[in-house]
């Protein structure tokens, strides 16, 4: 067997491929598409970083190529549903960054609280001013830690070694895992009201876009300190360049941007920012570590073994996946929405397969939910292989159940989500074969497509609600493509879903929200 190796991966990383008498390891320089179209043809696997594009074409070209590796995070640059339809695993490496991601934090936290950079400079510039950096302790300070997933839980940990208070605001953390680890699970204002020093370690969503906003700055303490090495974007930085120069923010400590490179910034003329040009990963121990991990990952792929980081579908036959393609899209899709509906933290997630549905093994499908349900709102990497895992150690209970009878339909899946705050209920089925629709939401029949923007809007069944939202809409200049009503008694609740062509802005979701009737405004995007 042959490995095809690009992107300058770091050579130590490759021992566990080359430790295998039966497995050539092959250094490629860079490449056109074109040139690798012709040689990939050779190979059984392949590792990039982010330079080489594995296109369509690319993996229509590989005739013999079981498995695509990503050293590291991101695959972006490869097109994982060209791969999938061919039966071609694509595997990651999510753990090999965290302790640089968790050092870096670190390293930001002393640098703020000592103001080691700015001292530096100015020594550096021929001046020798000590009272000019005058520093705090962090012995016995709040740390908030916005997102408790693998980074933000390392970072907690030595946060606590440098006897900090710890406190953080994560929904799909259980109040179990976090009294383990020492954590005070909080509300994301209470985290704003509380924390000396807020840390971010969450992904970038739509939920996350300018976390860190005006309204939120205003919540936090006099003298707050703020530190971003997640992602760019989740710090609103107009805002937080305000709220520094009125000295609300007393420093902040940033690793990414929201448009990068960035060197033009504000933010970098001020004395109590700290930058660096994302360097989350940037250790020589980092990636080592993911090319270690990926490396791994694709021996086992090629032996047939399980693999621990798959961030698509595992080969199977073509008849099969012929019969289990089209539930496991609606599975994920099913997830998707309910992610998008959630209120509170998650604690429970129950599906129900019913019909002809349960005479095939369902759960490759609830895994899929699972993905689509975690991913959009965790930082951690959930795939197809660790979703479950990903579950059980969020302390999240997972039931699944079959049955025969489908009432109306062929095939139907429902998924229950339970919170602290309330349980939801969604229900989809496939339509003439593959076209998935959801049927149910919170026992309010409907027929939805399961793709584009929707807003979802329960409601009293009562006269002029319907124009009002739609008015609402209208004056933000999106147009709306279609709308069904789910009632169930005359004159009592009801639910509006409203097909529209963009996301409805917050201003105009707020101001659906003070509708007399209305009982809730949610923007589902799949």
């Amino acid at each position: 067997m042959k490995v095809l190796v690009m992107d300058g991966v770091a050579e130590k990383g490759l021992a566990p491929l080359r430790q295998q008498p039966d497995i050539e390891v092959v250094i490629g320089n860079k490449m056109t598409e074109d040139e690798l179209v012709a040689v990939i043809g050779q190979y059984d696997g392949l590792i990039v970083r982010s330079a080489t594009k594995v296109t369509a074409r690319v993996i229509e070209a590989a005739t013999r190529l079981k498995v695509i590796g990503r050293a590291g995070v991101g695959v972006d640059n490869i097109d994982r549903n060209a791969a999938t339809n061919k039966g071609i695993l694509v595997v990651n490496a999510p753990d090999g960054n965290t302790i640089a991601a968790a050092e870096l934090t670190m390293a930001m936290m002393l640098s703020l609280a000592r103001k080691v950079p700015m001292a530096c400079s100015k020594l550096k510039s021929g001046c020798w001013d000590k009272k000019a950096f005058m520093g705090m302790e962090l012995r016995g300070k709040t740390l908030g830690v916005i997102g408790l997933g693998r980074i933000g839980s390392a970072v907690a940990k030595r946060a606590q070694a440098m006897e900090m208070h710890i406190v953080a605001y994560d929904p799909y953390i259980s109040e179990e895992h976090a009294q383990k680890m020492a954590v005070e699970l909080l509300s994301l204002d209470k985290v704003f009201e509380q924390a000396d020093i807020i840390t971010i370690h969450m992904p970038k969503t739509k939920e996350t876009y300018h976390m860190i906003n005006k309204e939120a700055l205003e919540k936090m303490k006099e003298g707050v300190r703020i530190i971003n090495c997640a992602r760019g974007g989740i710090v609103d930085e107009p805002a937080l360049y305000e709220y520094m120069v009125n000295g609300k923010v007393a420093g902040a400590a940033l690793d990414v941007f929201e448009v990068e490179p960035c060197t033009e910034n504000p933010l970098l003329q001020l004395e109590n920012f700290i930058a660096t040009p994302h360097l989350g990963a940037s250790t020589e121990e980092a990636q080592i570590n993911v090319a270690v991990d990926v490396a791994e990952e694709i021996v086992a792929a090629l032996r047939g073994d399980l693999v621990k980081n798959a961030v698509n579908i595992p080969s199977m036959s073509p008849k099969l996946l012929a019969k289990v393609r089209p539930f496991l899209d609606l599975a994920e899709k099913l997830g998707k929405f309910q992610a998008q509906m959630l209120n509170g933290r998650l604690e429970k997630v129950e599906v129900v397969y019913s019909g002809e549905l349960a005479r095939y093994d369902v759960n490759p499908i609830t895994t899929l939910l699972l993905k689509g349900l975690l991913d959009p709102i965790l930082q951690e990497n959930v795939n197809f292989v660790n979703a479950p895992v990903v579950a059980r150690n969020r302390g999240i209970t997972v039931v699944q159940t079959t049955t025969d009878n489908a009432e109306d339909y062929n095939n139907l899946i429902t998924v229950a989500v339970y919170t602290n705050n309330g349980k939801r209920l969604l229900s989809g089925a496939l339509f003439q074969g593959n076209d998935p629709r959801i049927v149910n939401i919170d026992g309010y029949r409907i027929n939805a497509a399961t793709s584009g923007h929707m807003l979802v809007v329960p409601h009293i069944d009562k006269p002029r609600i319907v124009g009002k939202v739609g008015t609402v809409v209208g004056d933000k200049d999106i147009n709306i493509a279609g709308m069904q009503v789910g009632r169930i008694e005359l004159g009592g609740k009801a639910i509006m879903v409203m097909m529209v062509d963009n996301i409805v802005p917050q201003c105009a979701m707020d101001e659906l929200a003070k509708i007399d009737g209305v009982l809730e405004v949610k923007m589902v995007s799949l």
